[in-house]
């Protein structure tokens, strides 16, 4: 596992009283596979190797599907790794256990059920009489913040205040280690933001039973705001990439220089990762890719703010991101799209308009279409595949269902039905074909 990046003001000493608190939990060498209809193994995770430690928040930050979520779920017990141990309190562990606890990005509640029964259903693994029960349940819910609620249903509260619930539900065992799988994903800006602070004040006045938490998320200004450390996921398997220590006191400021450094340090250090994954693209007619889930309109307006001062063209993409506040699956997606189509150049974490791309940023409305139907005949090769079909077909109509067992063959489920509806999006704004949603079928435009 990589050493942590020591940033400014975390001096060597202090790394080093970090480094040596007591450890809570354990990865070593974690690998999963999953098997679909009977294909071969398809590897999630290898090789991964995390130490958590008393005292300290740790964030595992990554892009969508890139199995974040499935290391958490290993680290709680919920799912057991293909390969490698964990060990929790110097114990193997081989599922669910006393001192661990999970919050989840839904809210998972049972709507039958009051806030207080809710809650209380994280103690069913105690055996605790009723009393005690309800003693620590109650607890839990003044310490989050729910005091007067412990009798309403789930339907009669706000989405924050559901998930304070969750987050009720997961402290009332008084767990060692919290299991955070983005929390505040499913929140709007404000809630979220008061939830993440409320949760950082109770850490910070120790007011938590738990001595350490892993948070999963794919917000970097949220792992900046939170954590103490911050793990970066990349790669086809995914493993541990860099590891990055955020030596800030708390409450921190997101419009501080020293946070603003560190986002912008994150940002370039995943997008260089990320862009060396898909370096060059492969045009073989016989070769298909998943498309990222981008519209015309959001490739056309990141060329316009490419092309506009102080970029000229060219950024890196750690700084265009951050300075949009773009999370990084989106940035990463549009310079992604604009790459396969050749309108932009992607080389160590900064994106290049090609000389087709500046035409094509500058161009009217009909010129872009023109263009970007050429680009999409050349370097997408199912594109052009589906207009050929179309062609070649009497009443140039095909059914959906075709084209999706034909990109199954290549692509996992989701990953097919992603791509497919980024081919009708492209293909009509160029004009290379229609979709007509009522009759489940592809038309020649």
């Amino acid at each position: 596992m990589p050493s942590p990046s020591i940033a400014p003001g975390w001096t060597e000493t202090e790394a080093a009283a970090a480094q040596s608190a007591p450890v809570v939990m354990e990865l070593r060498g974690i690998g999963k596979s999953f098997v679909h209809s009977g294909t071969a193994a398809s590897p999630v995770l290898a090789g991964v190797n995390i130490v958590l430690r008393e005292g300290e928040i740790v964030g595992l930050l990554g892009r969508s599907g890139s199995g974040k979520s499935t290391l958490l779920r290993i680290a709680a017990g919920l799912a057991a790794p293909s390969e490698g141990q964990v060990l929790y309190q110097g114990q193997t562990l081989n599922g669910p256990t006393e001192g661990l606890a999970v919050v989840f990005q839904t809210f998972a509640l049972y709507p039958w059920l009051t806030v207080l029964q809710n809650v209380e259903l994280g103690l069913d693994a105690l055996s605790l009489s009723a009393a005690e029960a309800r003693r620590r349940a109650l607890g839990a819910i003044d310490l989050i913040g729910l005091d007067g609620f412990q009798s309403a249903f789930p339907r009669e509260l706000s989405g924050g205040m559901r998930q304070r619930v969750g987050f009720a539900r997961a402290l009332v065992s008084d767990p060692l280690l919290l299991l955070m799988d983005e929390p505040f994903s499913a929140l709007d800006v404000l809630t979220a933001e008061t939830l993440r602070t409320d949760f950082l004040d109770l850490w910070v006045g120790r007011q938590l039973p738990t001595r350490s938490v892993l948070l999963v998320t794919h917000n970097i200004e949220e792992a900046v705001l939170m954590c103490d450390r911050i793990l970066l996921l990349s790669g086809k398997p995914a493993h541990v990439a860099a590891e990055i220590a955020i030596p800030l006191p708390r409450p921190r400021d997101r419009l501080d220089a020293a946070c603003n450094a560190i986002t912008a340090q994150i940002y370039t250090t995943l997008m260089a990762r990320l862009t060396a994954e898909t370096s060059t693209p492969n045009h073989g007619a016989d070769t298909i890719k998943p498309l990222p889930n981008v519209s015309v309109s959001r490739l056309t307006g990141f060329t316009e703010v490419l092309t506009a001062s102080p970029y000229g063209g060219c950024a890196e993409l750690g700084t265009i991101a951050a300075s949009r506040g773009l999370q990084i699956k989106e940035v990463f997606s549009i310079a992604a799209a604009l790459h396969l189509l050749e309108f932009a150049e992607l080389t160590g974490g900064a994106i290049k308009l090609t000389a087709a791309g500046r035409v094509f940023a500058d161009s009217s409305v009909e010129e872009r279409k023109r263009l970007f139907r050429e680009h999409l005949q050349c370097f997408v090769p199912f594109a052009a595949h589906i207009h050929q079909v179309l062609k070649q077909r009497e009443d140039h109509q095909a059914p959906r269902e075709r084209f999706e067992l034909e990109l199954e063959d290549h692509l996992q489920p989701s990953e097919a039905q992603q791509t497919l509806r980024t081919l009708i999006g492209w293909g009509r704004y160029a004009e290379l074909f229609d979709y007509r949603d009522d009759i489940k079928s592809f038309l020649l435009t």
